[in-house]
């Protein structure tokens, strides 16, 4: 079931391809995903919602002002957590429409207000499709990046042969698994991940910290669990949004960090330990706020190693550590990697331009423990963190842990 877990609106307008629809809504829950079924008012005329509620098991909308919806405000509500909007048929209809902005009915104005991906699959007579105003809308909503499967050229309702058939729902499958970039190669995995900073206080006011944003840590997360996986995220104090699908454990100290760890470790096969978890600690935290005006003497201890704990207690997880360098990356990185008994470590020099914290991008070097180093250039967290998981289930699919 590659789409479990993914919440889906499915949007239906009023084409003869609307019973195409049906097939494919069986299809996305056969693949586990969440579907809620939007039909425009033209779109019940060919297919009852009826069909789709039973098939779906839940409400069909159609109506703008249901005076059944309550306080909720239903354009916006239903579109909150989405993953995808995949409009299938699509007419020219709503493709004009969202191309000019126009939201007069439900599932217009639910496209107007979406934040997530829209994918569209045209249906619709070749001549229409062909039509320059039409090519037009489609050209501009590419531009938008609204991703389009279809259509395909084949036998039409109205008897032609031609552009503008309906994609197969199997086909839309294959897309839309693209477009969301699950692989399904971590089906049967449970991936650990840290992220994020820890804080380790001074006084009520002020914390040793790290510059760490946590964005490579929820990057891992968010396409592990793309990828098919049940992730647990152990995140310090990060201002990023928790992936949906996701269990999220908050801590703030490293103790605490550690303490969690341990207490999933058991639960997992692989572990991605992004943190950058505080080295040192004040030996004593100050009860009241320290006066501008004090000189004080700061006495530091460390903090607990994680990963070395990791390490002494794991059983047969694939482990996979960080290394934030400034100089000597590769020895250094190479030197934590044998000192922890990591089974691949990530390095990256985070003084250069376009790596390390706070950033979107990264550039990275993967070393693992037979001591082979592949270097990667700039590219986005997103991509970075697909590229470190292609390399851990290419290991583990080898018999390369524990």
């Amino acid at each position: 079931m590659t789409l479990a877990g993914k919440k889906i609106i499915l949007g239906v307008t009023g084409s003869i391809a609307a019973y195409k629809a049906v097939f494919l809504l069986r299809r996305l829950i056969e693949e586990g995903a969440d579907v809620t079924v939007v039909m425009t008012r033209y779109a019940t005329n060919f297919v009852a919602p009826l069909t789709f509620q039973v098939l779906s098991k839940k409400p069909v909308y159609s109506g703008m002002f249901d005076p059944d919806q309550g306080k909720d405000i239903i354009h916006l509500y239903l579109n909150r957590g989405a993953d995808v909007i995949l409009v299938a048929p699509a007419t020219a209809n709503i493709i004009g429409k969202m191309a000019n902005g126009i939201a007069d009915d439900l599932l217009s104005t639910m496209l107007i207000a979406a934040r997530c991906p829209v994918i569209l699959a045209p249906a619709m007579d070749y001549e229409m499709y062909e039509n320059p105003v039409v090519q037009k809308n489609i050209s501009y909503l590419r531009n938008l990046k609204i991703d389009f499967v279809g259509p395909e050229t084949g036998l039409l309702a109205s008897g032609d042969t031609g552009p503008g058939r309906m994609s197969e729902p199997d086909d839309i499958i294959t897309f839309l698994e693209d477009k969301l970039g699950i692989k399904g190669d971590l089906s049967g995995h449970t991936v650990l991940i840290t992220a994020g900073p820890t804080r380790e206080a001074i006084d009520p006011v002020r914390y040793i910290s790290s510059r760490s944003s946590g964005k490579m840590g929820y990057a891992i997360a968010e396409a592990a669990k793309s990828r098919g996986a049940k992730v647990i995220l152990i995140t310090g104090p990060a201002s990023l949004t928790i992936p949906q699908g996701i269990e999220a454990i908050n801590v703030i100290t490293a103790e605490e960090m550690l303490d969690a760890v341990m207490n999933r470790l058991s639960d997992s096969t692989v572990l991605i330990m992004t943190a950058a978890v505080s080295d040192f600690r004040p030996a004593e935290k100050a009860i009241s706020k320290i006066k501008k005006g004090e000189a004080i003497n700061l006495k530091l201890i460390k903090t607990p190693d994680i990963l070395e704990e990791v390490c002494k207690k794991k059983g047969n997880q694939f482990v996979v550590g960080f290394a934030a360098e400034t100089e000597d990356l590769i020895t250094n990185a190479k030197e934590k990697l044998r000192i922890k008994h990591l089974d691949m470590i990530v390095a990256n020099n985070v003084s250069l331009p376009g790596a390390g914290f706070e950033k979107d991008t990264n550039i990275v070097t993967l070393i693992d423990k037979e001591g082979k180093i592949k270097e990667y250039p700039e590219m986005p967290k997103s991509d970075v963190a697909d590229m470190i998981l292609d390399n851990v289930i290419s290991k583990i699919n080898k018999g390369y842990n524990g």
